[in-house]
């Protein structure tokens, strides 16, 4: 377990907001077959060279065609569908892409099954999923920490948070929620800037990873406050929040979803929720902004993904599905008992979504001075 002290600059905080693998018959590994041309490609002169490598990079698109044509007219999918989750079971967007899988599960000739992989905070999920064929066989939970923030935040990834990827449709989005532990003296978001700044450093505030929202909103926090907290990430909400029951840490920016059990039996009590307005979920519950901090905002989003180069028929096939079930009374109800908003898109809507949140995080890790712990 890894701790940072986090140190308010200034910042300010207005306007900031914060996918099974199988080797089928009908899978096209574009990446191999290149591979095996650029040994030839190599000896030629140059223009030569460029001209083998757009053959090469023609016939690859051919056959990714050819695959889809034939996946759907063998009556897509025929097979098992690998739903890459880059968090531990039981936080909120496992939760959410459970739910998702489950309803994809309940069309005839889907199957979805998790597949759990944390760890670096979300790098190993989403690396396995950036990896991973693009036959249409593995969907990956992106979110912004996957996305936007990571990207922002090393130097050097395993993978490309655009180029990698491609959008399905955005999922969901929602707030998180200040919570502290009930022996904290603080029962207010003013209360606990008091006591932070009589006692620097000493409160430690919990986060399902470096890197994450909750890292994020904590960071914001500490910038609007101008006040010094240490920050101890952990491998997912789950252990993040068993920490702060247990008392290892004293607050965390939780993710509604996996929280509000835990408020709601007294485990952990609420101080804001950091969306702009109050949450349709717990509208008792102040807001970061209007507790003292006009502007602040941080919300966490997730979308469904696959690994770049799905052929296009295949992405509008998922796309169809998860805007349908989306769509459904019963899904959003449930949502908003989590505290989230559906969020469907097209996948060039999602794309494009994508590069925006990029460059805003860019911006805001930037001015926060945050560094992967």
């Amino acid at each position: 377990m890894q701790r940072s002290s986090i140190a308010g600059t200034g910042m300010r905080s207005g306007g900031s907001r914060f996918a099974f693998h199988s080797r089928g018959a009908c899978r096209v590994n574009g990446a191999a077959d290149t591979r095996r041309l650029r040994p030839l490609a190599a000896r030629l002169p140059a223009r030569e060279a460029g001209a083998w490598s757009g053959a090469a990079a023609g016939a690859v698109g051919v056959m990714l065609l050819l695959a889809a044509g034939t996946v759907l007219g063998q009556g897509y999918p025929t097979r098992p569908l690998r739903y890459i989750v880059p968090f531990p079971p039981g936080g909120g967007a496992d939760l959410v892409a459970r739910s998702v899988a489950q309803k994809l599960s309940e069309v005839p000739g889907y199957t979805v099954v998790i597949d759990n992989r944390p760890g670096a905070g979300t790098i190993v999920g989403a690396e396995a999923a950036a990896r991973s064929a693009p036959d249409g066989y593995t969907l990956f939970m992106g979110s912004n920490t996957t996305n936007a923030i990571n990207p922002n935040l090393h130097a050097k990834l395993p993978y490309d948070a655009i180029r990698d990827f491609t959008p399905v449709s955005r999922l969901t989005s929602f707030p998180n929620i200040l919570v502290v532990h009930p022996s904290l003296p603080a029962r207010s978001v003013k209360e606990l800037v008091a006591l932070a700044r009589a006692r620097p450093s000493e409160l430690n505030f919990g986060s399902s990873g470096s890197g994450t929202p909750a890292q994020l909103a904590g960071v914001m926090f500490s910038d609007a406050a101008k006040v010094r907290m240490t920050h101890v990430p952990y491998k997912g909400s789950s252990p993040a929040l068993g920490a702060l029951m247990s008392g290892e840490t004293q607050l965390m920016f939780a993710s509604m979803g996996s929280t509000l059990p835990f408020v709601r039996n007294g485990r952990l009590r609420p101080l804001a929720v950091t969306s702009a307005v109050r949450s349709a979920a717990v509208p008792d519950i102040p807001t970061v902004a209007e507790s003292g901090f006009p502007g602040f905002e941080a919300i966490t989003w997730h979308g469904m993904m696959m690994p770049a180069g799905v052929p296009a028929p295949i992405v509008q096939t998922l796309n169809a599905q998860v805007v349908r079930i989306l769509g459904q009374p019963d899904f959003r109800a449930w949502l908003l008992t989590q505290g989230a908003d559906a969020t469907p898109s097209t996948p060039e809507a999602f794309a494009e979504f994508m590069k925006a949140e990029l460059a805003l995080y860019a911006r805001l890790v930037k001015q926060s001075g945050m560094k992967a712990d």
